[in-house]
């Protein structure tokens, strides 16, 4: 993701420099660089499930693969430093855009055969590490090629562009597939979508070949395979030995122990029949409700939740970061307890959430960048924190369909509730040194 840098930043530390002057601004490649690393990655860890759904899998069965899927993005900092022997970012950057759109496109011809959902899965894990691959190369592209001022300036094109792709994913996507499942078979509709993402990562890519800049390293870096493991091995290392490191690897996976319940379980509730306890809400009314403005919510949340943390101050503002980001689940329990048949209501009820979650997510990311990667290695450890970020929504996530299969959706949502009362508690141990937080960051 878009806050996720590369590893390989700190291990070497060339100074990098455009093979040839930059002609063209950062605008004609930033918005399309973070939209294409957006839209793989969306696809995997939130309409994944809902194809699976479609496709009449279990919820408990569900949140397993997914959560397993997951996995790519908490553990690409272990290779990205691999990625530093390829002289050019651009080249990465194409050609795993073009990996991702031939994956898509195999998902759709994977979806016309018999019994096929062990081939959907498999193709997908190809789709989620050639996005997590991308990550890293996308990432290190950014920050290679802009300065420091360019890079605070088109900070916010990443975001929004980035958030696009989750809006296209989850709201243009969904209501696509609900409206093509309408006139043929599910399986047909889905196929026909995923040969639209297939087409649109692979224009991403072609143009991509004439707009990103190509940034190579002027100091050369050590190609050799024991040199780059070894280095490795010294950051993961002197990551263990940070003071506190197990108390804010604990904080990290606790706080994401509600969200990632909730985000693989609610589109689940959102699709099941009403017989079931579900809302019984269509493929398209999904997209609709969570995909439009829940998004807006969502990257409102975000920038109020910047805002609000630069004004406090990330320790005393921490408090109410992790009840803003649990709080709001209680619209889940009210959905479940009242099941409103009303959609502007239940578009109200999932944006009060999303709203919740965009403000409190902004603690973690902060915590992260403050607390966890300070040090000789800042990027590289930034990066292993954000892979253990990742790491505590697919633990919370993969079990998340085996819980509500046994609590019910009533019960599950309490369940939610309770597992934000241990990082509340922690919340009130953090350490005491921060530096100012800018409202820019």
């Amino acid at each position: 993701m878009q806050s996720e840098s590369v590893l390989t930043a700190d291990l070497a530390s060339p100074s990098v420099t455009p093979a040839s002057p930059l002609k063209r601004s950062p605008i004609t490649w930033v918005p399309t660089l973070y939209f294409a690393q957006g839209v793989p990655f969306f696809v995997v860890i939130a309409i994944a499930a809902l194809l699976f759904k479609d496709l009449g899998i279990e919820n408990s069965v569900i949140t397993k693969w997914t959560g397993a899927l997951g996995l790519a993005w908490a553990v690409k900092p272990l290779w990205s430093p691999f990625l530093e022997a390829v002289p050019s970012k651009k080249l990465l950057v194409v050609v795993f855009q073009l990996v991702g759109a031939t994956t898509l496109g195999l998902i759709a011809l994977a979806l016309n055969v018999p019994h096929s959902v062990s081939l959907v899965l498999g193709i997908l894990a190809f789709t989620a590490f050639a996005s997590a691959t991308h990550d890293i190369s996308s990432d290190g592209l950014y920050i290679a090629s802009l300065t420091d001022k360019l890079q605070a300036e088109y900070a916010g094109w990443q975001g929004a562009f980035f958030n696009a792709a989750r809006l296209f994913a989850r709201g243009g996507v969904l209501v696509l597939v609900g409206y093509l499942e309408k006139s043929m078979e599910t399986a047909h509709a889905w196929s026909a979508v995923f040969v639209l993402l297939a087409a649109v990562m692979a224009a991403l890519a072609a143009y991509h070949v004439w707009a990103l800049p190509d940034t190579r390293a002027a100091t050369q870096v050590s190609r050799k395979v024991g040199d780059i493991a070894k280095t490795t091995v010294e950051v993961v290392v002197e990551f263990f030995r940070k003071p506190g490191i197990w108390f804010a690897i604990l904080f990290i996976i606790l706080f994401r122990a509600g969200e990632g319940q909730i985000q693989s379980v609610g589109p689940l509730f959102l699709k099941d029949a009403r017989a079931v306890g579900g809302l019984g809400l269509s493929t398209d009314q999904i997209g609709v409700v969570y995909g439009t403005w829940a998004t807006v919510a969502f990257v409102g949340g975000s920038i109020v939740g910047g805002y609000f943390t630069s004004w406090l101050g990330l320790r005393r503002s921490m408090v109410w970061l992790v009840i803003a980001m649990n709080l709001p689940n209680l619209v889940y329990w009210w959905l479940s307890t009242a099941r409103p048949t009303d959609m502007s209501l239940i578009a109200a009820g999932l944006s009060i959430e999303m709203f919740g979650y965009g403000f409190g997510f902004v603690g973690i990311i902060l915590f992260i960048m403050q607390v966890v990667a300070k040090g000789r290695f800042t990027t590289a450890h930034y990066a292993l924190g954000t892979g253990v970020m990742q790491l505590g929504f697919i633990l919370s996530g993969t079990w998340s369909g085996e819980i509500q299969t046994w609590l019910g959706y009533q019960h599950f949502f309490l369940w939610v509730l309770a597992c934000a009362v241990p990082v509340l508690v922690l919340s009130f141990f953090l350490p005491h040194h921060e530096e100012p937080v800018s409202a820019a960051a």
